[in-house]
């Protein structure tokens, strides 16, 4: 039997989608208006109601991908159809739409095929970003693409600089008044300049305060030095204060790769995820950016934010705000210092009486002259503490070596066994006067906190263990309840052994005596109350080829002085080079430098400028700019994509980001993308959006005021006897329920969509089978978007046959003529369709595009066997029904649109809006009970009012025989479902 000529089938898909899209891009459809500027108003398509300043804006952004070389697969585009429809669907309710996509260019990925085949990094990006840009084309993403744009773009990469340099112009005052009861921002270094000048501001309080290390030659000075100071030492004071800074930084360095590798990119077992080399901890002359003092505000305005609970949670435990008191213990034992000590913070002062040893992290500067070490091992120390070395000095040097090549999570790995040394020096415990012995171990991290730790094993199960490996004492100060049996107790309890000639805490709550401890320590003068972060400065150098240069210079006499270059010669441009990769050293060798592939492009490296002093040769900064930078700020390139004078008209940046009252931040009014961003992407664009809000370049206080974290789609996957994945699309589904794969077993499982699995599904073989807007529906009935669901691709012919039914209903298959009745239609059909409007249009605003599927299916099944002896169905049910359909299958609603006679694209016509009288329901049973009893039920209009309710129950036969002339004390109605009456 021969398929009939006009059915719905994928090749009919494929014309209609491909000429529309052809369509709307040559109509600019999907324009958006901007207030001012270039983009002001130039869509001919728009009516006068969209214009920009007359209709209700909103902005919709999705996370932009990496473009990789192997495209997308079918669970990419799951959040950008959903973003995709809240566009359109918006769009019919009137509002100007914001919603274009762009790529997240630079990166490891481009560089590392570069340095594998000696194709330049641009022209794989480039291609990848064509191919990428034409499979989100194809499914009929409704993008403004004017606004489209690559990180890679020099356009784009000039404004990056840009607010590198304004970064780096800036510091940050923390009693500075800003908006909305805020204290503190960030403002120009010439001004803290000025102010260091007059004296009205003390440099050594706002450094110790932000924890900034001050140059070597104010080490010691005081603020009389400051006012008498030169302008050349003003000038180096102010600069330890930029936002943007260089300093000496602990960083994962793995010579095998010739670079440093953020946390990400190391393996539990403290080796590179590329390659498997050793990576080492160690210090780096690296640039910084000071999000630290940002800490308070990224915390305090996740209030102010419309996120999921979850992800708010993860950026306060990333941020790690903790408040407690910071002490000081004097060390003995130490060559070569006057005054030896080191400081710990801890969030209970009170357990100082319980603390019985201290640990150092291997990194710590005590430690970093071995020398200075004792050269014996004090006589009776057990051997378990000398790592089997003869001295203290060997003991410390083998073991900071060994800690080195450990990643941060086996470091702190919760079952691990604890490792450590003496270092043969001693600490006061400056509240009661003991002595306690100082440990080197590698569970405490140079990078929190302050490199040390009091070690009170009694109260803490990390401390415990240490303990119990290395025979040190356990002093409870807080008692366990009766029933404990042994170990850490970390709960709460009376204060117990917590007294000395001078402090008695005993008997007090935990609480209470750690407050009091710190007011004592605070008082003796060896502590002070201080509030502590787990956040840490931003790491934001990368020694790699790909990615932003440095917008700095540096004097040949000066070099640890970074100049910016004036704005007039941004971009600072990549050069051209024939080697991509850092310098690889031997694996095993910590003690390397990076040389980065910008140091070997010696003609850029070394440039002739005119700064201002006549032209001087400079050297360029070789290292670049991390992944991070385009994606902190791409949000407000696509407000003012082709803007050249600035990094976004005013007017522009406040229609689409501005808050809309006051107390409110503004921000993206809805962002989509997974959970794998919640904490650094998400971090730190808000940082930089920060300091641009506080240097008054936006008027929006965060970037993002709505979040929404999408699923995934997963799938099965295969694995092979030796545990590698197999080709999914090649296995073989066996009669006794196994897989193989080439002839030999396969094991299934069950995991993320994705090349690493060997599972991915190409959209464009859904395209060529069925066609974009079926695989659109099906994505969108899998379930509840932000739940991951599973790819099943024999089901997405479901979604298939629901648009061929959709179809049917205004075409006839044989003669492709409409089949559309002007016959008004009968009452069930008005409910029917007035009922799914008002469903629909509800799941819509919510983001449940499941249930609107559903409703959809619904109605056009009742549709169906409505149909007429003429095969007619009524326009007045079809032509809402098509305007429902249009957000989620565009392309066939813009077809079925046009053959119902309308000139216009359906894309911006009115959704429709539901009758109520058709919506509320035809009755509703009321239950009656007398006596606590049902004792009747009746069907009611759902719309009676409670007098009403209560005569016409009071009528009924059955209640007057159920109350038998008892007197009536009370009558409760709750209209229109219960009644109660009280006998």
């Amino acid at each position: 039997m021969s398929e009939a000529p006009y059915r719905y089938t994928a090749a009919v898909a494929d014309e209609i989608e491909e000429r529309w899209q052809q369509r709307w891009d040559e109509d600019g459809t999907f324009h958006a208006d901007n207030p001012v500027g270039a983009l002001r108003g130039e869509a001919a398509s728009l009516d006068q109601a969209a214009s920009a300043g007359s209709a209700e804006k909103l902005y919709i952004m999705d996370m932009f991908p990496y473009p990789s070389g192997s495209g997308l697969h079918v669970g990419h585009p799951l959040g950008y159809i959903a973003t995709d429809v809240t566009a359109r669907h918006q769009r019919m309710l009137g509002k100007n739409v914001l919603y274009t996509m762009g790529y997240d260019a630079f990166g490891l990925p481009a560089e590392q095929y570069a340095v594998q085949t000696g194709t330049h990094p641009r022209t794989t990006t480039e291609a990848n970003v064509a191919n990428m840009r034409r499979q989100l084309h194809r499914l009929g993403l409704s993008h403004d693409p004017r606004r489209s744009l690559a990180t890679t773009d020099p356009e784009f990469v000039k404004w990056t600089q840009w607010i590198f340099l304004r970064i780096f112009d800036s510091w940050y005052d923390p009693e500075s008044p800003n908006v909305d009861g805020i204290t503190g921002k960030a403002r120009p270094i010439a001004e803290l300049r000025d102010e260091l000048r007059a004296g009205t501001v003390d440099p050594f309080a706002l450094a110790e305060r932000q924890d900034i290390e001050l140059p070597a030659a104010w080490i010691g000075r005081s603020t009389a030095d400051v006012t008498a100071a030169s302008d050349a030492e003003i000038d180096e004071l102010a600069h330890a204060f930029r936002l943007a800074y260089i300093s000496e930084t602990p960083v994962n360095w793995c010579p095998g790769l010739g670079t440093v590798l953020a946390n990400e990119e190391v393996t539990a077992e403290g080796r590179s995820e590329r390659g498997n080399f050793p990576v080492f901890r160690r210090r780096l002359r690296q640039w910084n950016m000071r999000i630290t003092a940002y800490a308070d505000r990224l915390l305090d305005d996740l209030e102010r934010v419309d996120w999921p609970e979850s992800i708010r949670t993860m950026q306060r435990n990333w941020i790690g705000r903790s408040q407690g008191a910071q002490i000081t213990f004097p060390v003995a034992g130490l060559t070569g210092h006057e005054d030896p000590t080191f400081d710990v913070f801890t969030t209970r002062a009170d357990t100082l009486f319980g603390a019985t040893f201290c640990v150092l992290s291997p990194e710590h500067s005590l430690l970093e002259d071995s020398s200075a070490l004792p050269a014996q091992w004090p006589e009776g120390i057990p051997e378990a503490w000398k790592g089997e070395a003869a001295t203290p000095r060997e003991a410390v040097e083998s073991y900071r070596a060994r800690a080195a090549a450990l990643g941060e999570e086996e470091r702190t790995a919760e079952n691990r066994e604890k490792t450590g040394v003496f270092t043969g020096l001693t600490a006061t415990n400056p509240l009661d006067g003991r002595e306690l012995p100082v440990f080197t171990a590698d569970y405490v991290l140079t990078g929190y906190g302050t490199g040390a730790i009091m070690a009170v094993p009694a109260e803490d199960e990390r401390d415990f263990d240490f303990a119990a490996t290395f025979e040190l004492p356990v002093i409870r100060t807080v008692r366990p309840p009766a029933d404990f049996e042994g170990g850490a107790w970390t709960g709460d309890g009376e204060k117990i052994n917590s007294a000395s000639a001078e402090l008695d805490l005993n008997g007090l709550s935990p609480a209470e005596a750690a407050e009091r401890a710190t007011a004592f320590a605070a008082e003796k003068g060896f502590g002070t109350a201080r509030t502590t972060y787990r956040l840490r400065d931003w790491l934001f150098s990368r020694q790699r080829y790909w990615g932003e240069p440095f917008p700095v210079v540096y004097d040949p006499d000066h070099p640890d002085v970074p100049i910016p270059l004036p704005d007039s010669m941004l971009p600072v441009d990549l050069p051209e080079v024939a080697d991509f990769s850092p310098k690889t050293f031997d694996p095993h060798d910590g003690d390397t430098e990076p040389q980065t592939p910008l140091s070997r492009a010696r003609d850029w490296a070394e440039v002739e400028l005119d700064l201002g002093e006549g032209p001087k040769r400079y050297l360029r900064e070789t290292n670049t700019m991390p992944q991070w930078a385009g994606s902190s700020w791409y949000h407000l390139r696509y407000i003012d994509p082709t803007e050249d004078e600035s990094l976004v008209r005013r007017e522009n940046e406040e229609y689409w980001l501005g808050p809309r009252a006051e107390g409110e931040v503004g921000g993206v009014d809805l962002y989509v993308g997974g959970q794998e961003h919640a904490v650094l992407h998400l971090l730190y664009a808000r940082f930089w959006h920060k300091v641009l809000f506080d240097r008054g370049v936006v008027s929006s206080q965060e970037p993002y005021h709505r979040l929404f974290n999408q699923g995934y789609i997963q799938a099965y996957a295969y694995t092979d006897s030796r545990g590698v994945y197999v080709p999914a699309e090649e296995v073989v589904a066996e009669e006794d329920g196994t897989f193989t794969y080439q002839g030999e077993p396969v094991t299934q499982e069950y995991g993320k969509m994705g090349k690493s699995l060997k599972n991915a599904v190409a959209p464009d073989d859904m395209y060529r089978d069925y066609g974009a807007d079926t695989l659109r529906v099906y994505e969108m009935s899998m379930g509840p978007l932000d739940l991951s669901r599973p790819w099943e691709t024999r089901a997405v012919v479901g979604s298939h046959r629901f648009l061929q039914r959709l179809w049917r209903l205004m075409v006839d298959e044989e003669t492709g003529a409409l089949t559309v009745s002007v016959e008004p239609a009968d009452l069930p059909t008005r409910k029917a369709v007035h009922r799914t409007i008002d469903g629909v249009s509800r799941d819509m605003a919510q983001m449940h595009f499941n249930t609107a599927v559903a409703k959809l299916i619904e109605l056009v099944n009742h549709l169906t066997k409505g149909l007429t002896g003429t095969g007619a169905t009524p326009r007045e049910a079809v032509e809402p029904l098509v305007l429902m359909v249009a957000p989620l299958a565009p392309h066939l609603a813009e077809e079925l649109w046009a053959r119902l006679g309308h000139e216009g694209t359906i894309s911006r016509a009115p959704y429709p809006v539901a009758d109520p009288e058709l919506v509320k329901a035809d009755a509703i049973t009321c239950v009656v009970q007398v006596g606590g009893k049902v004792r009747h039920k009746l069907e009611v209009d759902p719309e009676i009012s409670e007098s009403d309710l209560e005569a016409l129950v009071m009528a009924e036969d059955r209640v007057q025989e159920v109350i038998a002339g008892r007197p009536i004390r009370k009558v409760i109605v709750r209209a229109p479902k219960i009644v109660n009456i009280v006998v």
